[in-house]
């Protein structure tokens, strides 16, 4: 599962960054590493920028680069994310209109 799937308040492992050259080397310079723990504290309107805590400090990451970042689930994402997922919602009302 990748980073920028995580839906608020979500806890999660981080499992490996897949990007590459300078970006992923200044991940993995404010932590993103395999084993690091974290959480997304919110994220911004229309699929914008993620608030992550790792290691002890907030940071803010685009969704593309949150997307190179290979992560674990802790807990349970799939209730969260059914329920918050902009994206879902709007597929089943234009399903349910047809």
């Amino acid at each position: 599962m990748l980073l920028s799937d995580a839906p608020k308040g979500a806890s999660f492992t981080v499992v490996k960054v897949t990007l590459g050259k300078e970006v992923g080397k200044r991940l993995a310079d404010m932590g993103f590493t395999g084993g690091a723990e974290g959480a997304v504290v919110r994220s911004g309107f229309f699929r914008g920028p993620l608030q992550v805590r790792i290691r002890g400090y907030d940071i803010l990451i685009r969704r593309f680069e949150a997307a190179g970042i290979e992560v674990e689930p802790v807990g349970d994402w799939s209730a969260v994310h059914d329920a918050v997922s902009w994206f879902g919602r709007r597929k089943l009302w234009k399903d349910q209109k047809k």
